[in-house]
């Protein structure tokens, strides 16, 4: 029997990224999307749960039981955001989200996307560098070494998909060109599914992956 796991964000070009990569891997038994809409995709494997508010989830809470990891893969850009609201969408709903999954799982893994440069000191100057630290420190005092920090740099999106978000399909054909002078920047929405996929099984010598820990554990899934 493979593993059984709890995605959001799956209507996110990350979220369904990692979706898809679920789906192929015979290793993942089911898999359980938490969103705000449809995903849009049919599969035996699969089962979607809405939630209006993700800052209320009491109720969806008994839909957690069972699981054993999440990939929470749901996020939004700093970008026209003070640190009040950002915080509100990333930290709260996130460390919110976390708290209800471990409750239902207590031997549960977390695996949370962040993005290269966050900053667990909280010191940076940019705000989002600190929202997401404090995200990452919160969610380890709750899952200790059951939490994983996902920090991929740009991401190359999977053909076929479609949540892609344009800017990268402007820029997807120069990804030979970023991964020859880039390399510890860059990896694939394929690489991110496939860590996820492999720390959940085999666990990983960190908790924090950057771009070169993203691609070492896909590789060894």
């Amino acid at each position: 029997m493979g593993i059984k796991v709890v995605i959001t964000g799956v209507t996110g070009m990350v979220g369904e990224g990692v979706l898809h990569e679920c789906l192929l891997d015979p290793r993942v038994e089911s898999v359980l999307a938490i969103s705000r809409k449809p995903t849009e995709m049919s599969h035996p494997k699969l089962r979607e749960v809405y939630v209006k508010d993700f800052s209320n989830l009491g109720a969806i809470k008994a839909e957690f039981a069972g699981f054993d990891a999440c990939y929470f893969c749901l996020g939004t850009t700093s970008i026209g955001k003070d640190e009040a609201d950002y915080t509100k969408i990333t930290y709260d709903i996130a460390v919110g989200f976390g708290q209800a999954f471990k409750d239902a799982n207590p031997n549960s893994l977390f695996c949370f996307v962040s993005g290269a440069g966050t900053d667990p000191s909280l010191t940076n100057k940019q705000m989002w560098a600190r929202v997401k630290g404090k995200t990452e420190n919160d969610l380890t005092a709750i899952f200790g070494e059951k939490f994983y920090a996902i920090r991929p740099g740009y991401i190359q999106p999977t053909k076929g998909l479609k949540r892609t978000l344009k800017p990268y399909t402007y820029v997807a054909w120069l990804y030979p060109v970023f991964k020859l002078f880039f390399p510890s920047a860059v990896c694939t929405l394929r690489e991110i599914g496939m860590a996820m996929i492999s720390v959940s099984l085999s666990g990983y010598t960190k908790h924090i992956l950057e771009v070169r820990d993203i691609i070492n554990a896909a590789n060894n899934s």
